[in-house]
């Protein structure tokens, strides 16, 4: 870390005398480090609508292949845990930069090795082992990745802007979604159907180790240094072997990984699951459909923002509660009268407008409620499983219950999944609520 950055961690001091770190400068490695990971994550979901079921299942019905895809994509998300207990284990032996390190190469890697991935017609069913492999070792990174800077900024915020600065990490993901749609939008709208199939897909993937390199080096200047060590220690933000945490905070985790359900279920109903729609089931451009959600992202973008400024005057719990809400409104209105018809462009830049902005006053302060669920020795590891859990159960498997049941159902039963996932938010916040109310 520059020098700068030393004197603020070692030269100034909280209320409580304790070394103290501008939440500003924590930000902006937040934020370059998250939109590394959405990157990488949507690149490869992208991939599983426009790339794979021709590259890799050519060998079934197009909607078949693009499930079969779906189900690869889950596998990230049953792995990203155990690499949370795994990273957790070598921050405990060998550090905090080491894991970081270790870990953004290993996702890096893993992204920009699916770039050189031959085809099932040139190995066969290997093709198929070796995208799983490399989903699994993105999920297994993804865990390794956490770093502690998110509960960090929320400890050294100040406390009446503590909703804005539990926001800021979020923005990770409309910065990653817009980049990943971005690069595909353009391959895919320059080049030919063959071209995009042989190479033009390859380089959103390729990118990635760039990208992770870049966010591996602005992370590690606050964290490869004494002070900031230091700094985590007085925090107690140090990794804690999970069964004691289970012991200790086990109803809070269980708790904690449904209270972002609605927002987690939401994220890829508007990102990947629309994209595999457009594609299988209408004429419209594929890229030209990219970048209206790319435009929704922005308007995520704004949303997450904004819900910083609601959460600070009404309460984090309050925010979580008019999201969760409004969700389940969304969600009705879905069911009732599907905002994304088969062939409607207005319908579908509705859908994708209105989603993207849901996603973002929600997505917001979903950090900043697991976190806040934990005492200070248990946030560092609590915070990661409990989010890890979160994004198992409410996202993992969403784009392929999405399409399966819209494919076989109609598009009102998605409205019908969301709402499900709507409800458990609500009713998890409740349960929280009456056990100890802490989001407020």
């Amino acid at each position: 870390m520059s020098a700068e950055i030393a004197s603020h961690s070692s030269g100034q001091l909280d209320r409580h005398g304790r070394d103290y770190v501008p939440p500003g400068e924590i930000a902006i490695g937040v934020i370059i480090g998250r939109a590394s990971e959405y990157f990488d994550f949507f690149v490869f979901g992208l991939g599983c609508v426009l790339v794979f079921p021709e590259l890799i299942f050519p060998f079934v019905d197009k909607l078949t292949a693009t499930l079969y895809s779906f189900g690869i994509f889950a596998l990230a998300f049953v792995a990203r845990p155990f690499g949370t207990v795994m990273f957790m284990a070598l921050d405990r032996r060998h550090g905090r930069p080491t894991k970081l390190t270790v870990a953004l190469f290993l996702l890096g890697g893993s992204t920009a090795a699916i770039a050189f991935l031959p085809g099932y017609e040139t190995i066969g069913i290997w093709s198929v082992v070796i995208l799983a492999a490399f989903r699994l070792l993105q999920g297994i990174a993804l865990g390794g990745a956490w770093d502690g800077l998110s509960s960090l900024l929320a400890l050294n915020a100040p406390p009446n802007r503590r909703g804005w600065y539990a926001m800021l990490p979020q923005l990770g993901a409309p910065i990653g979604f817009m980049l990943a749609a971005g690069l595909f939008a353009y391959f895919e709208g320059a080049l030919s159907e063959q071209d995009f199939l042989d190479w033009g897909w390859r380089y959103p993937f390729f990118v990635a180790l760039t990208i992770n390199v870049v966010a591996l080096f602005a992370r590690l200047r606050m964290v490869a240094t004494d002070e900031f060590a230091q700094l985590m220690e007085t925090r107690e933000l140090v990794p804690i072997p999970v069964a004691e945490l289970i012991r200790a905070h086990g109803n809070t985790l269980l708790i904690g990984a449904f209270v972002p359900l609605a927002s987690f279920a939401l994220f890829h109903l508007v990102t990947i699951f629309p994209v595999s729609w457009i594609n299988l089931f209408t004429d419209r451009s594929v890229s030209e459909f990219l970048m209206v959600q790319t435009a929704g992202a922005v308007v995520g973008a704004g949303a997450i923002m904004t819900s910083g400024l609601v959460a600070d005057q009404i309460g984090r719990r309050n925010t979580l509660i008019l999201s969760g809400s409004m969700i389940a409104f969304f969600s009705l209105s879905s069911i009732i009268a599907p905002l994304l018809f088969g062939d409607s462009l207005a319908g579908q830049t509705i859908y994708v407008i209105i989603g993207f902005g849901l996603l973002g006053l929600s997505y917001g302060q979903t950090a900043g409620a697991v976190a806040s669920s934990f005492g200070t020795q248990y946030r560092h590891t609590g915070a990661a499983l409990t989010y890890d859990l979160a994004w198992l159960i409410g996202a993992g498997f969403a784009p392929l219950v999405a399409l399966t049941v819209s494919s076989q159902f109609g598009l009102a039963w998605v409205g019908v999944y969301l709402l499900s996932g709507a409800l458990c938010t609500l009713a998890a916040l409740e349960i929280d609520r009456r056990m100890q109310g802490r989001y407020n």
